[in-house]
C-alpha cells in the first residue's frame, strides 16, 4: 500500500500540469474567438435611390408588308390574246392598255345588232300607221276585231324588237370594249401568266397579271389580345398618357436591321380577335416614294404605346431571382437594415428594368455587396452612384427585352 501511494504521488504533479495546460489552451481559444467576433466589420453596400421619371414606351412587333391596293387582271370575255402591251415589272398607270383580245367576233356581233335595230326601226312607221288606221276602221265596223288585234300585236312586237336590239347593241359594244384589257389602278405590274396566242375565258380563276400599288403601303402587324387589353387598362388607369393619335409615331426596322427613314401611322385595328392565333391585326400606313418597301417583306414595327409619367427604373444588375424564378431586390431601410422586396417587371429599357410594383419613390435598392448580406442585417451604405435614368427620346422596344408581368 505504501508503494502504491508513492507511485500516485509521483504521477500527480504531471496530471496537474496537464490539466493546467489544457485549461490554458481553452481559455486562449475562447479569447481568440471573442476577439474574432469583435473585429468582424459591418457589411458595406452601394445603393441607388428610386426616383420616378417620364418614359416613352415602345412595343416592337413583327409584321409583313402588304400592298396598299392589289388588282388581279382577268378577262371579262372569251377570246384569243393577240397582244401584250406592257413590260413585266414596269410601273403602270390607271387606264393603260395591258392586253388586246381579238375583237373581230365582238365587232361582228355589234354590227349585227346595229343592223337589226335599223331594220326594226324602219318597220315601225308602217306598222304603227296600220294599227292606227285599223283602230279608226274598227269604230266604223269596217274591219274585224281580229284584224285590229293583229295590227296592234305587230306594233307591240316591233317596238319590243327595237328595245331588244338596243340592248343587244349595247351588250356587243361593252364586250367589244372588254377586248382591250386596261389597268384598273396605278402601280407595279408583275409577271404575265399568258403570252400572245393564248385562249382566255371570262373571269377565269388564274389572273393574267397582278398590279400592286406601292405608295403608300401597308404593314400588317398582329398584336396579342392580352397585350392589347393590358395597354387599354394602363391608358384607362392613367398609368400611361397617350401620345397624339395624328402623329406618325411608328418606326420600321427592316430585315437588315436598318431603320426605314419615314415613320408610319396606325390606320386601324380589326374589330375581332382571330380565334386560331388569339391576335388582333393592326394596319399601319407608310409613305413609300422610293418603293423600298415591297409586298411580302418581313419587318418589325416599333409602335409608341404612350408615356409613363412616373416610371420606376432600376439597373438590371440590382435584380435577383428566387428558387421559383420570381424577381426581387434588396433594399436598405431608414434604420440601415436589409429588406427583401418582391417586384414585378414590365420590360427592359436600355440597361434597366421598368418596375410596375414592389418599389416606391425614395427606396434605396442595393446595387453591390448583395452577396454579403441577408434580410435583417445591419449594413453601412457607401457612396451611392448617380441614377442617370433612361432617355425618354430613345426607349428600347418591349420585344427585344421582355420582362415579367
Amino acid at each position: 500500500m505504501i508503494r502504491n501511494n508513492s507511485k500516485i504521488q509521483g504521477v500527480a504533479p504531471y496530471v496537474l500540469a496537464a490539466v493546467v495546460l489544457l485549461a490554458g489552451m481553452v481559455l486562449v481559444a475562447c479569447e481568440q474567438k471573442k476577439e474574432g467576433v469583435r473585429t468582424m466589420p459591418t457589411p458595406e453596400v452601394t445603393t441607388v435611390t428610386i426616383s420616378p421619371e417620364p418614359v416613352a414606351l415602345i412595343t416592337e412587333l413583327p409584321g409583313r408588308v402588304v400592298a396598299f391596293r392589289t388588282a388581279e387582271i382577268r378577262p371579262q370575255v372569251n377570246g384569243l390574246i393577240v397582244k401584250r402591251l406592257f413590260e413585266e415589272g414596269s410601273y403602270i398607270k390607271e387606264g393603260q392598255p395591258l392586253y388586246q383580245i381579238d375583237p373581230a367576233p365582238f365587232q361582228a356581233a355589234l354590227d349585227n345588232a346595229r343592223a337589226a335595230l335599223v331594220r326594226s326601226r324602219s318597220q315601225l312607221p308602217s306598222i304603227q300607221a296600220r294599227a292606227e288606221r285599223y283602230k279608226e276602221l274598227l269604230t266604223d265596223k269596217a274591219v274585224s276585231q281580229q284584224d285590229y288585234d293583229d295590227a296592234a300585236a305587230a306594233l307591240a312586237q316591233v317596238k319590243a324588237d327595237i328595245e331588244y336590239w338596243k340592248t343587244a347593241m349595247e351588250t356587243a359594244r361593252i364586250n367589244l370594249d372588254y377586248c382591250s384589257i386596261t389597268a384598273p389602278i396605278s402601280g407595279r405590274i408583275g409577271r404575265s401568266s399568258v403570252t400572245e396566242g393564248a385562249i382566255v375565258t371570262a373571269y377565269q380563276p388564274v389572273a393574267l397579271a397582278t398590279i400592286r400599288q406601292l405608295d403608300p403601303i401597308y404593314v400588317e402587324v398582329p398584336q396579342s389580345r392580352t397585350a392589347m387589353l393590358h395597354l387599354k387598362q394602363r391608358l384607362t388607369s392613367g398609368a400611361l398618357v397617350r401620345g397624339g393619335q395624328t402623329k406618325r409615331n411608328v418606326e420600321l426596322v427592316l430585315e437588315d436591321n436598318s431603320i426605314y427613314p419615314l415613320k408610319g401611322t396606325v390606320q386601324f385595328s380589326e374589330v375581332n380577335v382571330d380565334e386560331t392565333t388569339g391576335t388582333v391585326t393592326m394596319q399601319i400606313i407608310f409613305d413609300n416614294p422610293e418603293k423600298l418597301l415591297l409586298p411580302g417583306m418581313f419587318v418589325r414595327a416599333r409602335i409608341g404605346e404612350g408615356v409613363n409619367p412616373k416610371a420606376i427604373l432600376i439597373p438590371q444588375n440590382a435584380v435577383a431571382r428566387d428558387h421559383k424564378g420570381e424577381p426581387y431586390v434588396l433594399t436598405v431601410t431608414p434604420e440601415n437594415t436589409v429588406a427583401l422586396n418582391p417586384v414585378s417587371l414590365d420590360r427592359a429599357i436600355g440597361n434597366k428594368w421598368l418596375v410596375t410594383s414592389g418599389l416606391n419613390p425614395g427606396d434605396r435598392v442595393i446595387l453591390t455587396g448583395r452577396q454579403f448580406v441577408r434580410p435583417g442585417m445591419t449594413v453601412r451604405v457607401a457612396s451611392t452612384p448617380e441614377n442617370t435614368g433612361t432617355s425618354v427620346r430613345q426607349p428600347v422596344s418591349a420585344t427585344t427585352a421582355q420582362g415579367d408581368k
